[in-house]
């Protein structure tokens, strides 16, 4: 066991991983979210950071974390990405350990890790909770696999009324759906309990996407190995959200990396198909919103797809 576990009369039931890039004023509330949801487990936190400039990690390093056992901190060198950040934390993880994959800017509420634990099982190799936003509202988390058809629902209806059809949107909207257990085939990632089994078969994680559907590209690997991703209503959380919505270059590559996972498990023609969609809903959104985020993401996929991977270097070297 590389970490100390001096407060813990044996090692950890669970490893929290977490990816941080200057989230220095999360920290406190996040560890303390932690002890909450938590209830009797022994755990231990991974903090894998990505240079932040603010003193995260120093700070990780030094706070007293729930169960009075510290934190163990690896400095990535550079910002390498949600999926990159993940990796070099799951390097110092022993295998036959569940994680839960987790942002920092997401507060549990009591019990809430008990639950997604107790829901992994032989045939559950991911579990979910039931995520709302800072004013506590349900958030759609939820997700279909990609399909050309689901991608053509979303242009021409929206995100939200397309999600209301199984064939006609990839995001889950219907309420009564995050009321009960239930399976999808993928889930946002910010809050993901993983099983030892799952973990044996699917890490590591896809880092060529950077940011943005490396999540999808994990659930459906799980699946494709046999392991549901299942939503677990006693599991609540809130999540502060981040700022891809409001961020045009963080919005471009959300829309881009669609377009790569869809690419790596179709063909050619459904690939163009898929892309073209997208690109009709971002371009029909850019002339009725004006929004600067639509009409980066417009831009980007009428680009030729070999320059699509400097959006992310650019945004790992913050420029």
């Amino acid at each position: 066991m590389i970490w100390p576990v001096s407060a813990q009369a044996e090692g950890p039931q669970l490893v929290v991983v977490t990816v941080t890039y200057n989230s220095l004023s999360h920290l406190p509330d996040f560890a303390q979210s932690l002890g909450r949801g938590m209830g009797d487990l022994r755990w231990h936190v991974v903090v894998a950071d990505n240079a932040s400039s603010d003193g995260t990690p120093e700070a990780a390093e030094s706070m007293a974390w729930p169960q009075g056992g510290a934190a163990t901190v690896v400095r990535t060198g550079g910002n390498l990405g949600y999926a990159g950040g993940i990796n070099r934390a799951l390097e110092l993880v022993p295998p036959e350990l569940p994680v839960l994959v987790v942002n920092p800017d997401v507060r549990f509420e009591e019990g809430a890790v008990v639950h997604l634990l107790e829901a992994l099982g032989p045939d559950t190799g991911i579990a979910v909770p039931v995520q709302l936003d800072r004013d506590g509202r349900p958030l759609p988390t939820l997700r279909r696999e990609p399909s050309v058809t689901r991608a053509w629902g979303e242009a021409l209806l929206g995100g939200t009324r397309g999600g209301g059809h199984d064939r006609l949107g990839e995001m889950v909207t219907d309420p009564a759906r995050y009321g009960e257990p239930t399976t999808a085939d993928w889930a946002t990632g910010s809050v993901m309990a993983i099983s030892p089994a799952c973990r044996g078969v699917v890490e590591p994680w896809d880092d060529r996407y950077f940011l943005y559907s490396e999540e999808t590209d994990f659930a459906l690997r799980a699946r494709d190995r046999g392991f549901r991703l299942r939503l677990v209503p006693e599991a609540r959380c809130r999540h502060l959200l981040g700022d891809s919505h409001v961020n045009p270059a963080l919005w471009a590559l959300l829309s881009v990396n669609r377009v790569r996972l869809f690419r790596r498990r179709h063909g050619a023609l459904s690939t163009a198909a898929f892309r073209l969609a997208l690109a009709a809903g971002s371009g029909l959104r850019a002339v009725t919103t004006r929004r600067a985020t639509h009409r980066a993401a417009f831009l980007a996929l009428v680009t030729p797809a070999s320059r699509w991977p400097e959006l992310g270097r650019r945004l790992s070297r913050g420029t």
